[in-house]
């Protein structure tokens, strides 16, 4: 009788959830004027079931079985919209606003047809990736960084860094505005000076939308050689709260978001990691640890008037693990034994805030930018890390970067055209607190403490016209920008940055788009607020400039949006001038940054060129069919001078070529697999002096090889590839959801070649032998070096 009693309940229970539907609901509005767009068509691709909004442009979708799909809104004279692979599910109504832009024709003579969406600003060279396009990609670990390897242009490496490679350029190249505000620290444990990191910061059960813009800068972005990137994140509901609870492999996630009165919402997020544990009980002689947490708030405060707060900040840790295996080969222990001897014990921290404010009128907007954000980074080194004597002290490294920021734009949209304007303001304060015996100044160990202040000002002006029945498009603009770093740089017509696109329609879904562009960079604080131990600014002396890039770009791209595919080819040319060249190793810093530590911090002269060019292909299917999946190949070229050597040289990021597959297929009961192929090129790197590395003096000094600048980039490492997997399930119950998935790095285990590592020959105490045959040297040896392991990681997710 029990059994029988169970097997109605659980029935009952079944058909319960089964008999259960979820919903999708939210706000079709028009964003020029920020006014609702009544009785616009809201409709589930591939299905009957769709609504109209009310008077005040809010709509409901009910009645939906739980899974992913597109949803579609239009409106008479307006562009229609799809939003890809909107999950729904039991636990709560999806919050899903839309965005209508109008068309320029009148409404009478509007067809809706085309479902491309080129940016007026734009119009090439974007990439838009999607929130479950990040939470489900292949190797990624939910990581944005990672996920967009799997864009056209962006290299990645065999490590475990998430350095940013786009089209040959240096990984500090690159900007990240998150709703609208700079967040220049997207990474933990950052390379002061560039962008890459292990881990990135940003957790991505908060963002809704990324745009990757790797060309064709809009003008009221500076700073950037490379790319930007505009994460947009969702806002927080304004129903009711919600939670979702992320247990990782080597992190905690907890998300919250929901309504903290009637007119503001909230979304936040906090995460904290147990990596130092899990290193050390696998025996690794580093244990890092790291903390996040991102918080956004919205007011809307009228019709008219919006309010944005944004917070951004992360915590880093990382000490040295001196608990000595139970049991290790020669080998192991010889790369403990060196791992121990070279890396610095290091803390960081970072923050970003601002406020935004959006105030709205008929044919436009105003919005006003305020932001603060700030970079500490402290690290040090004793002699066989015996910090009991102060004598043993190798370096002191404490730097502190914070900038306020002020921006004020107008955008005003009119019949066929959009004009936008503005200014921005910027204070920066650069301090540093620097001991090295590593770096010899006029004969004595650096020693400096000092404090730096710059001044940045920048105005710019876009427009775009749309001619023949919208087909042609053209786009321009112009900003300048100036700062006091330098005499040249102070005057903001050293730096005028003029663009021009144009983008013409042959076919319903065949476009042709071309641009050209100059675009300025500052060089990173760590070259600004360089100091002699006189307390000389060097490279102000030096008169260092903003570094200069013209982009020269054409494409043409495909799409099929019946079937929700795209295709696109692209050949870009960027000639880079004024690079910073390290006046002590003769090297462009644009070969630097894929490594821990700080890039720049020495003299430098503005010299260096560069050239970067090639083809990119893409071949992108959003969800169809329950298949989606993404196909690109790059063929690249990145060359630099450096005045140890005569003409062009390949840079460090010069991988010739880079392959990216990645696809997925959903199944019945809410399973989903997908994978993802990487076959990169290898890139060029520079080789140690072995003569220079083996003497003693140098040896107790660095502890690691001493590069030999003479031969920069000669050799060259093999090709890698490498596959990921990931396998998710996902359980829909009436008040909560629950998703379990099993991600693969790096599945068949490719042992990706690295740059060889010198290291001492050490005796049974661990200390390095000398060499019998000239006591001044120690016995060195290189050994191979290799990156890549099967990384399995199994992740909960819980929504309530």
């Amino acid at each position: 009788m029990k059994k029988l009693l169970l097997v109605i309940l659980f029935g009952q229970f079944s058909l319960t959830l089964l008999a259960q539907q979820g919903s999708i609901q939210g706000r079709v509005f028009n964003p020029v004027n920020n006014e609702p767009i009544p009785f616009a068509n809201v409709l589930i691709q591939g299905s009957d079931n769709g609504t109209v909004t009310d008077e005040n442009g809010f709509y409901k979708l009910e009645n939906i079985p739980p899974g992913l799909y597109n949803v579609r809104a239009s409106f008479v004279g307006y562009k229609p919209k799809t939003v890809f692979e909107v999950q729904v599910t039991l636990a709560r109504p999806v919050q899903l606003d839309f965005e209508l832009e109008e068309e320029a024709s009148d409404l009478e003579e509007v067809v809706v047809s085309s479902e491309f969406s080129r940016s007026e600003e734009t119009p090439i060279s974007v990439r838009k990736l999607s929130t479950n396009e990040i939470e489900r990609y292949p190797g990624g670990n939910r990581d944005i960084s990672r996920v967009i390897q799997a864009l056209p242009g962006v290299a990645s490496t065999a490590s475990f860094r998430n350095d940013i490679i786009i089209r040959g350029g240096a990984p500090n190249e690159n900007k990240f505005f998150v709703d609208e505000i700079e967040v220049p620290v997207i990474n933990h444990f950052a390379t002061q000076g560039s962008s890459g990191g292990p881990l990135g910061i940003l957790n991505v059960n908060l963002i809704k939308n990324v745009d990757v813009i790797s060309g064709a800068f809009p003008a009221n972005r500076m700073n950037s050689l490379s790319s930007f990137f505009e994460f947009e994140l969702k806002d927080g509901r304004r129903d009711k709260m919600f939670t979702q609870l992320t247990i990782g492999a080597s992190e905690l996630t907890l998300s919250n978001e929901g309504p903290l009165s009637e007119k503001t919402t909230y979304i936040l997020s906090a995460r904290r990691s147990y990596l130092q544990g899990l290193f050390r009980l696998i025996g690794l002689p580093f244990l890092p640890t790291f903390h996040d947490f991102t918080l956004k708030t919205k007011t809307r405060i009228n019709d008219k008037t919006e309010l944005t707060f944004l917070g951004v900040g992360a915590i880093d840790q990382f000490v040295l693990n001196f608990d000595v295996p139970t049991e290790e080969s020669e080998e192991e222990r010889e790369e403990r034994l060196f791992l121990l001897n070279s890396l610095p014990i290091s803390t960081q921290w970072n923050y970003a805030t601002g406020v935004k404010l959006k105030k709205f009128r008929s044919n436009g907007f105003w919005t006003y930018i305020l932001s603060r954000n700030m970079l500490n980074n402290r690290s040090y080194k004793y002699l066989n890390n015996d910090e009991s004597n102060p004598a043993n002290l190798i370096f002191n490294y404490l730097s502190q970067e914070s900038e306020n920021k002020f921006r004020a734009e107008n955008s005003i949209f009119g019949k066929g055209y959009t004009l936008k304007y503005g200014i921005n303001y910027e204070y920066s304060r650069y301090y540093i607190e620097d001991f090295s015996r590593q770096v010899v100044s006029d004969g004595e160990p650096t020693d400096v403490n000092a404090t730096s202040f710059f001044h940045s000002y920048g105005a710019f002006i876009q427009g775009s016209k749309k001619y023949y029945d919208e087909k042609l498009l053209i786009s321009g603009g112009v900003r300048m920008d100036g700062s006091d770093f330098g005499s040249t740089a102070a005057n903001p017509l050293n730096q005028i940055s003029p663009r021009l696109s144009v983008s013409y329609q042959f076919a319903n879904n065949l476009f042709w788009t071309s641009n050209v562009g100059i675009y300025y960079q500052k060089p990173p604080y760590t070259v600004l607020g360089f100091r002699n131990n006189a307390g000389i600014l060097l490279n102000q002396e030096n008169d260092v400039r903003f570094i200069r890039a013209t982009h020269f770009i054409s494409g043409i791209e495909i799409q099929k949006p019946e079937k929700n595919r795209r295709f696109t080819i692209e050949g870009f040319y960027k000639r880079y001038s004024n690079y910073p060249t390290s006046v002590q190793n003769g090297i462009a810093l644009s070969n630097l940054g894929a490594d821990f530590g700080v890039i720049g911090n020495e003299a430098v002269r503005s010299d260096a060129e560069g050239r970067a060019y090639g083809l990119e292909f893409l071949a992108q299917q959003r969800l169809f069919n329950d298949f989606f999946g993404i196909a690109a190949l790059t063929l690249v070229r990145s060359e630099f001078t450096n005045p140890n050597t005569v003409g062009f040289i390949p840079s460090a990021w010069d991988n010739r070529f880079i392959v990216s597959l990645t696809a997925g297929k959903r199944f019945k009961r809410d399973w989903e697999i997908g994978a993802r192929w990487r076959f990169l090129g290898g890139t060029p790197f520079i080789p140690f002096d072995q003569d220079a590395s083996s003497l003693r003096s140098n040896w107790d000094l660095f502890n690691q090889g001493i590069f030999d600048y003479s031969r920069i980039n000669e050799p060259r490492l093999n090709s890698f590839h490498q596959l990921d997997i990931r396998v998710d399930k996902k359980y829909f119950f009436n008040r909560w959801n629950l998703n379990w998935y099993f991600d693969i790095q790096n599945a068949y285990n490719y042992q990706a070649e690295q740059p060889p590592r010198l290291v001492a020959i050490r005796d049974e105490q661990g200390l390095p032998m000398i060499d019998p045959a000239d006591p001044s040297r120690y016995l060195l040896r290189s050994i191979r070096s290799t990156a890549g392991s099967i990384l399995p990681t199994v992740g909960l997710i819980i929504e309530f």
